[in-house]
């Protein structure tokens, strides 16, 4: 099976955690899932940030991001992060190999917005690149960072760099580990299982805001790009992935087309 796990930074930040998350990640690529992981890494930029005197501002659960920005995502997200993170995977045996969506040209993208300065937009990606890594027994490991064909270097949200990575892998289950439940609705209880229609209306209403907002908007983008299966989930339970392989309930699942109550979990074959 194809798995692309998204990370969020705040489970990276802890090194017993990441620990924990690269034992139990090695152990899935052991039983021979061919693996993707995407990571964010906006707790330890903000900490970067902060020490050099630079303001983080957010639009929209985006970063604003200046020049001198893009200079930390580069130094933060694809170095310290992605590299203490593969440094953990290859301690655990895995074949781990730190990526960025601009080697290779993995993934392009184009300006998001002119307000948000250089965030990127994720066009496509280089599936060519993943399935020689992941054939060959390699785990890939990508920051989110992406550039074009003109040298221009983007920030790009990692929710939005896991579907654009997942679409181009032909993944079939994309699932994002968070610091959260899952996604919850008004009266902040969690929502199992999510129609892409519910997705949008919590949204709409304002439910949904900021980063969940921004996450539940690029698990829509990936349940219509058509990946099989979609989920959000706490990654500080033990043994998170592989116990959504096998059918465990956790989190929120977004569902392509049925009505919730009817839908009912996957279950992959370990």
């Amino acid at each position: 099976m194809k798995l692309l796990v998204k990370l969020g930074g705040t489970l990276l930040d802890d090194e017993k955690c990441r620990g924990r998350l690269a034992l139990e990640i090695a152990e899935v690529w052991r039983k021979g899932h061919q693996l993707v992981l995407v990571h964010g890494g906006g707790k330890q930029m903000t900490r970067f940030l902060n020490e050099q005197g630079i303001e983080s501002r957010f639009m929209d659960g985006l970063r604003v991001t200046t020049p001198e920005t893009l200079d930390a995502v580069l130094k933060v997200l694809a170095g310290s992060v992605n590299k203490h993170l593969v440094a953990q995977l290859i301690k655990a045996g895995a074949q781990a190999v730190g990526l960025s969506g601009v080697d290779g040209g993995l993934v392009d993208a184009e300006p998001l917005r002119s307000d948000l300065g250089a965030v990127g937009r994720p066009l496509g990606g280089n599936r060519a690149l993943l399935e020689l890594l992941t054939v060959n027994g390699y785990l890939p490991v990508v920051a989110c960072v992406a550039g074009d064909r003109k040298g221009n270097i983007y920030n790009v949200n990692a929710d939005q760099m896991a579907v654009a990575c997942a679409r181009a892998y032909g993944a079939d289950w994309l699932i994002f580990l968070t610091d959260v439940d899952g996604v919850l609705d008004e009266n902040k209880q969690l929502v199992p299982i999510l129609t892409v229609s519910a997705a949008e209306d919590l949204i709409e209403r304002g439910v949904a805001t900021g980063g969940m907002m921004a996450k539940l908007n690029s698990a829509i983008v990936a349940v219509r790009g058509g990946i099989g299966q979609v989920n959000i989930a706490r990654g500080s339970i033990e043994n998170v992935i592989e116990k959504l392989l096998e059918g465990q309930p956790l989190g929120t699942r977004l569902d392509a087309g049925k009505e919730a109550e009817n839908a009912t979990y996957g279950k992959a074959s370990l």
